[in-house]
């Protein structure tokens, strides 16, 4: 895909018509006001780190009450249903097709367009999406024996795999419309109820698993995955509702003011959510290869991946915030702001993911250690799941650099196929490490493949962008992702040395997590990464105001 000229994108407002008035609810055209993004990065960013905390609580009483075996490989084998259709309707689905969507809408209402440009996208698209999510949830339920043969062939207990399969159907609807109202949002530019999602579902899964684990057994996880994804639309549909008012509306004729109609059209969903899909099946390509391993390795894997993946999430906080601002960019035809608002995410996002890369590569087993050492997960399993996460966590930074990058690649609604091609090299080389490396190395050569094919994706995914995408700087792109992966190497030993030191986890963590920090936030700064020198100022304006609040 070649994004269009600006000019292309949505015709310019006649200068002689005044505008349809906005209403409350509207975002203003152009960028948004200073400091806009960085509370709604925080914003999100408190809600994601609270709904990642009750992640690993549910993980932990997942262990606690029904331990890292074959009742647990059951579950997780289900587990690929919601790992799945969170991935296509509400994290890298959906959004990628239905921002720009809505924010082409909302820049044809201040633009003047007849009638409400947002509430006809809804009216096009909410009904048809729900029969749709209904169909596939269905579909779910009758095939879900079929689907257990495929994705574990060797699973100990198939029939309880296949009772949690259908109990975790219902998520499809739930995921499909929580996402929907998400992307809806996100384009007004309204982020608290988008980012309390996964603390309401993650309550979800915790309570059914308390209230009803004693006597349905690993089967109240599955339900509480149904629960919390309806809870994840009760939490923002009160104010998916509030956008949809509008309070004024100017008559102006239909002479094309308003630029191009929005659209979701076939051919962009096809093509995200082709890329989803392949993207995930990395998931049953992992799990296909543990099915025949020893009980316990799919749980291992599923532990390890969970905990080193939270580095990854919390540095696409900041993307997932701005995807809107750079949709709306290109909607408002600002190429170039879309694209120094692109680079200046890539930097801050795998500056991030790295610096949490260190910590996780140093202080593995005193992490798993605290996390999950009780009850049923012995001290065997924090062994097994510490050298899985330390091999995932290799692959970081690429899983990081796609997250980023694929937004360059749909932010303008346009279909394109290259990062299916991408993906699907990605995906032939972690088949293929994978079943070379699984006979000698077990779990570590099932990580060490996903991290080797993560890594080939990202690598074309960059490549491609000059020609098929937002067009960022690869070389300067590639000069600042330099810095803090050299800051990262040094941090790293010098975090597995301290976190040695001390005798218990909890010191070990403390004592390695110091040490990664000082020594990447130094060593970037020095070495001019982006994203150490907003660090180093916030510390030297509060040392400021400290000693400035003494001397008074």
């Amino acid at each position: 895909m070649t994004v269009r000229d600006p000019s292309r994108l949505g015709t310019a407002p006649d200068a002689t018509r005044l505008p349809a008035p906005r209403t409350a609810t509207d975002p203003a055209p152009g960028p948004p006001p200073r400091g806009f993004l960085a509370r709604a990065a925080l914003l999100t960013g408190v809600l994601s780190v609270a709904g990642a905390l009750l992640g690993l609580v549910r993980d932990q009483a997942l262990a606690r009450l029904f331990g890292a075996g074959a009742e647990t490989d059951a579950f997780l084998v289900a587990w690929t249903v919601p790992e799945f259709a969170s991935t296509l309707l509400i994290e890298d689905g959906l959004a990628f097709a239905l921002i720009p969507a809505f924010s082409l809408a909302l820049a044809r209402r201040a633009r003047g367009a007849a009638g409400d440009p947002v509430r006809a996208l809804v009216a096009r698209t909410l009904p048809r999406l729900t029969l749709v999510l209904a169909a596939a949830a269905i579909a779910v339920v009758l095939l879900a024996p079929a689907l257990v043969d495929v994705l574990a062939p060797g699973l100990a207990d198939p029939a309880l795999a296949v009772d949690c399969t259908r109990l975790a159907a219902v998520c499809v609807v739930g995921f499909g419309l929580a996402g929907y109202f998400s992307a809806a949002l996100r384009a007004h530019r309204r982020y608290l109820a988008p980012a309390a999602i996964y603390v309401a579902y993650n309550t979800g899964i915790i309570t059914a698993m308390f209230v009803l684990g004693g006597r349905w057994g690993v089967r109240s996880a599955a339900t509480g995955v149904a629960l919390g994804s309806l809870l994840m639309v009760a939490v923002q549909l009160p104010s998916f509702v509030r956008r949809l008012r509008r309070k004024a509306v100017a008559e102006v004729p239909p002479s094309g003011t308003g630029g191009p109609e929005p659209a979701v059209g076939l051919g962009l969903i096809a093509a995200i959510l082709t890329f989803a899909l392949c993207r995930q099946s990395q998931v049953l390509i992992e799990r296909f290869l543990a099915s025949n391993l020893p009980s316990g390795a799919i749980s291992h894997l599923n532990y390890a991946q969970k905990v080193a993946q939270i580095p990854m999430t919390l540095s696409l906080i900041l993307v997932t915030v701005t995807f809107p601002v750079v949709a709306r960019a290109l909607a408002d035809g600002d190429t170039e702001r879309a694209r120094g608002r692109m680079e200046r995410d890539l930097a801050l996002a795998t500056c991030m993911v790295l610096f949490g890369t260190a910590a996780v590569v140093s202080c593995a087993p005193q992490i798993v250690e605290l996390l999950f050492q009780r009850g049923a997960f012995t001290a065997a399993d924090t062994a097994a799941t510490a050298s899985v996460m330390r091999v995932y966590a290799l692959g970081l930074l690429a899983q990081t650099l796609v997250g980023a990058l694929i937004r360059a690649y749909f932010c303008a609604g346009h279909p394109t196929w290259y990062p299916l091609a991408a993906m699907t090299a990605g995906v032939v080389v972690t088949a293929w490490t994978g079943a070379l490396t699984v006979g000698t190395w077990g779990v570590l050569g099932i990580a060490a493949a996903n991290a080797a094919g993560i890594t080939v994706t990202a690598v074309l995914l960059l490549s491609g962008t000059r020609a098929r995408a937002l067009p960022v700087r690869r070389g300067a792109v590639l000069a600042e992702l330099s810095r803090p992966v050299r800051a990262a190497l040094l941090a790293t030993a010098a975090g597995a040395m301290a976190a040695g030191v001390p005798g218990s986890p909890m010191g070990g963590l403390a004592a390695g997590g110091a040490a990664v920090t000082v020594v990447f936030v130094l060593t970037g700064a020095g070495l001019g990464a982006q994203g150490c020198a907003p660090v180093l100022h916030s510390l030297r304006t509060a040392t400021r105001r400290l000693r400035h609040a003494r001397t008074r």
